[in-house]
């Protein structure tokens, strides 16, 4: 009795072709010619250029929809092609951005569009470089580091005496409630306007929600396994170093990604209240006033772009540590 073997699966060319070569080329065609319509000044048919960019947009959705389902048994390729899917949403976000700024003629000020603002990055590199380390790296991070530390080791030490959480957390609760723009006039006076002021709202901003999720993650693990560690006669910094400490991470990194941006929003807001003449926020309030708007949406870039960047590089680390749960399987 002859068996045929099994064929495994693989990639149907006429199918990738037709739903995915063909879309992509008139995409591509589609922008080129409209962003060339829109540089050369060339739309007197505003509606055929709005027409073809939103036929463009639907393909793009179509488009990404097929890709999306295109299986791929290589791992580091298949995220390759999510990496695509999220990249080419982006890319449309950005290219219907220009052409409605262009085809409706939406004055500069209320909102420039993309081509302007980049160009305003490129030639401000200088002064967003300065902006960025004043603020991002000096108070934002600074500021993330101390009250993200001091939240999770206030919440080992208050996970061990139970005192301490009774206690800290309706405080903590309350300082967490307080507005920024209450907070940042007060660190002025107290720290001076030199980032130390900015990295101290930051602190106070991160400590709470580190404290509350390194709690949470410590009662994560399940009794049966802290009775198992009794039975081996385990202490209590034994337990919590190779049983609670290994179950709450994924707690303790979801901490680390929210205060990851509620640091850079903090510390952005604070030099709204008193700062020397560099940083982000001083940037966007000064640059408002001069009614400047392209500077300021690239210094809304410049924080977006670095906010994704730290919370993608704490995604890729909590993978790389917490790759035995289940979310990762």
């Amino acid at each position: 009795m002859s068996t045929v073997a099994a064929k495994p699966p693989g990639i149907d060319a006429g199918r990738i072709f037709i739903r995915i070569f063909l879309p992509a080329v008139f995409i591509c065609a589609a922008m080129v010619w409209v962003l060339n319509a829109i540089a050369a000044d060339r739309i007197e048919n505003s509606s055929v250029a709005l027409l073809v960019a939103i036929i463009a947009w639907l393909t793009a959705c179509w488009f990404n929809i097929e890709l999306s389902r295109l299986s791929i048994l290589n791992l580091k390729l298949s995220r390759l092609r999510d990496l695509c899917v999220a990249a080419i949403f982006g890319i449309f976000i950005l290219f219907l951005w220009e052409v409605f700024v262009a085809v409706f003629q939406i004055p500069f000020i209320l909102l420039p569009p993309p081509s302007a603002i980049f160009e305003r990055i490129m030639a401000s590199l200088p002064i967003l470089a300065a902006d960025f380390y004043q603020t991002v790296i000096k108070a934002a991070f600074i500021g993330w580091c101390i009250g993200s530390f001091s939240g999770f080791m206030v919440a080992v030490l208050a996970d061990r005496y139970g005192f301490l959480a009774r206690g800290l957390l309706p405080i903590g609760n309350m300082i967490s409630a307080l507005p920024i723009i209450g907070i940042a006039p007060i660190m002025v006076i107290w720290f001076g306007f030199d980032w130390h002021s900015k990295a101290a709202v930051v602190i106070v901003m991160t400590f709470f929600p580190a404290l509350v999720n390194t709690l949470a993650g410590l009662n994560a693990s399940g009794q049966m396994e802290r009775d198992l560690m009794r039975t081996y006669a385990s202490s209590h910094w034994q337990t919590l170093l190779k049983l609670r400490l290994p179950a709450a991470m994924p707690f303790i990194f979801n901490a680390l990604k929210i205060n990851s941006t509620l640091a850079l929003i903090g510390a952005i807001v604070a030099e709204f209240f008193g700062t020397p003449i560099v940083g982000m926020g001083f940037r966007i309030s000064t640059e408002v006033g001069r009614m400047n708007l392209d500077m300021v949406w690239a210094e809304i870039a410049v924080a977006a772009l670095a906010g994704s960047l730290f919370y993608g590089g704490l995604a890729l680390l909590e993978r790389s540590v917490t790759f035995w749960h289940p979310s990762y399987r």
